[in-house]
């Protein structure tokens, strides 16, 4: 078994017990905000095609190892959770392997250096050059929109939170660091920030 199959192997043998309790425990309320509704997808999953880059991200066979780190993303439209979907990043087709908590993508055509491997909003970063990449790349790689105004099909004014903190600058630069966890609210009511701990995603 090759490196890269074994990783994945592993990965989704952990997941099935790593991600179970985290997602089902999301409609619980936390000490930090109202509870996390699991909403309808944001957008449908896209992803460029093998041989594509976008913001200089490629798409590639396999999954690259050098740079391994996590970000993850919650958005919320109207007050109401959307979930953003997975395989984001992760060309079709896609084969998704079945867990207690939902689908997890363990395959595709191609992966880019930013993708989701299951709707829990976990961005993995997975790239052959350590670097900071920005929730606009992860946005580009997923082919939607993302302004003061927009998140991709959602429309109002965005309120923006890292790591529990207001962002006050333009949503596309938020640095995706490991660890950092992002809120997006767009319109109205403002949901006030909602932290996971890190140590309950998956994969880490």
């Amino acid at each position: 078994m090759s490196r890269g199959r074994r990783k994945r192997w592993l990965f989704t043998a952990a997941v099935a017990l790593a991600l179970a309790a985290p997602i089902a425990a999301l409609g619980a309320p936390g000490p930090e905000g109202p509870p996390l509704e699991r909403g309808p997808d944001l957008a449908p999953a896209g992803s460029p095609s093998i041989g594509d880059a976008v913001d200089g991200i490629a798409c590639e066979r396999s999954e690259q190892v050098l740079f391994h780190i996590h970000a993850r993303v919650t958005v919320y439209v109207d007050g109401r959770s959307r979930r953003i979907p997975y395989g984001i990043g992760i060309a079709p087709p896609r084969k998704v392997a079945p867990t207690p908590a939902g689908g997890f993508v363990i395959g595709g055509s191609c992966f880019t250096w930013l993708h989701t491997h299951a709707a829990d909003g976990v961005i993995h970063i997975e790239s052959p050059t350590k670097r900071t990449y920005t929730l606009g790349n992860f946005f580009d790689v997923w082919g939607e929109p993302l302004t003061a105004k927009r998140v991709g099909p959602a429309r109002g004014h965005v309120t923006a939170f890292l790591d529990g903190k207001p962002w006050h600058g333009n949503p596309r630069s938020i640095p995706l660091r490991a660890h950092a966890q992002v809120q997006l609210d767009v319109g109205s009511p403002a949901v006030k920030a909602v932290l996971m701990p890190s140590s309950s995603w998956h994969g880490l």
